[in-house]
């Protein structure tokens, strides 16, 4: 189904967030099953779609062209990348082996992760529409840009596939950042899942401060080695420029704001980016299938407060948005929705919360939180005190 965009308002102001989007990107569907598994067991009356269909995307397209957020929308078309510009972060091998398994009708390239007809142009698509977005910031077209991109990225490591991704989109714009007119990029990942892809590919440089927020979910196998724990820090000159912050079951609003403010603002401040990559995943919603967070549409507002404030102080509010992860239909729309509120610094919500507010145990999340602080003072050289 054709998705047409609104026309392109004449005026752009540094409060509107300039969408990036191409219509291609809804084909990719990686069919249907139990949960991601693709698998029928024969004894169920119904199966559902995996997880990362093309529905939750199309209510995030239609909340922003017909939401109250709709008036700061400026609409940007994205294209495809090239293959050269996916050899900056993935090896040629790698590349290689997508394209043959497009050019044979698609594969499982890993648990939950398929390939099919449709797939690989959607991914060249996912990452050619973030790399026009943070083309349109440097290019000075624009403060505020959001990649609103399918399939997600923020797993694919430079030589594998990972967690219903193929092509790092974030960490290939970060790159591209790198190589023109940035010395340091920050990137806030807030998927409830680890950006592990992210933090493999910048795991040796000082260049790329990666923070990530995320459930305690450990290793998930061989596509997904790293654990996302405390102790990995980069390696080398990227020691202390990999900062995990796993959180546990059910944190919420209060817990993330208190991460955001006790981890994440000290290690920026210190780090003094040049550009900010907020990258983004509704599913640490407090209703969301695939994670058990409990952020409800306030916490994301305030988290894109933050968020925008670091952009504004460090990057002269040069701030790129990434879509990530986020699989309740309904209400992934709604947060995001919400997120991007907060970047706009509104004074008031635009919209109110259809699934109001869940129980949350902020004192058991600061005890965390907590912990987590003084193991990176002691040990990330940079954040140590004076």
């Amino acid at each position: 189904m054709a998705v047409d965009l609104p026309a392109e308002p004449s005026s752009v102001s540094s409060d509107r967030i300039h969408v990036f989007w191409n219509e291609g990107m809804l084909r990719h569907e990686p069919g249907m099953g139990v949960f991601d598994t693709g698998v029928d067991p024969g004894f169920l009356e119904v199966l559902q779609k995996h997880p990362e269909n093309s529905d939750r995307i199309r209510n995030i397209l239609s909340i922003l062209r017909k939401g109250p957020i709709s008036p700061y929308i400026s609409w940007h078309s994205g294209r495809h990348a090239l293959l050269s510009e996916l050899l900056t972060f993935h090896s040629q091998e790698y590349v290689n082996e997508l394209v043959e398994a497009d050019r044979n009708g698609g594969k499982e390239l890993c648990a939950g992760t398929f390939m099919n007809p449709g797939s690989w142009d959607a991914a060249l698509l996912a990452t050619g529409t973030t790399i026009s977005a943070m083309k349109h910031i440097l290019n000075g077209y624009g403060k505020i840009a959001y990649a609103l991109v399918r399939p997600p990225g923020h797993h694919a490591q430079p030589t594998r596939a990972d967690g219903y991704c193929f092509l790092n989109n974030a960490s290939i714009a970060i790159q591209l950042a790198l190589d023109s007119k940035c010395n340091k990029v920050v990137v806030i990942d807030i998927d409830v899942h680890y950006g592990n892809g992210t933090a493999e590919g910048f795991y040796h440089s000082d260049k790329v401060l990666a923070i990530s927020l995320h459930m305690n979910h450990g290793s998930w196998g061989p596509s997904h080695p790293q654990s996302g724990t405390v102790d990995e820090l980069g390696d080398g000159a990227g020691f202390g420029y990999n900062l995990n912050i796993p959180l546990p079951n059910g944190t919420g609003d209060k817990g993330y704001e208190f991460a955001m403010r006790e981890l994440v603002v000290p290690a920026v401040q210190k780090f003094q980016p040049d550009m900010v990559v907020f990258v983004v995943g509704q599913d640490s919603s407090a209703f969301d299938p695939n994670g058990r967070q409990c952020l409800t549409m306030d916490g994301y507002r305030e988290i894109g407060r933050i968020v925008r404030s670091l952009a504004d102080k460090y990057s002269n509010g040069r701030l790129l948005i990434v879509q990530e992860g986020g699989y309740h239909i309904t209400y992934s729309a709604y947060c995001l929705h919400a997120t991007l509120e907060g970047v706009l610094n509104l004074p008031l919500p635009l919209l109110s919360d259809p699934l109001d507010s869940y129980p949350e145990d902020a004192s058991f999340s600061a005890k965390v939180i907590e912990s987590i602080k003084f193991y990176q003072r002691d040990t990330v050289p940079f954040l140590k005190e004076a």
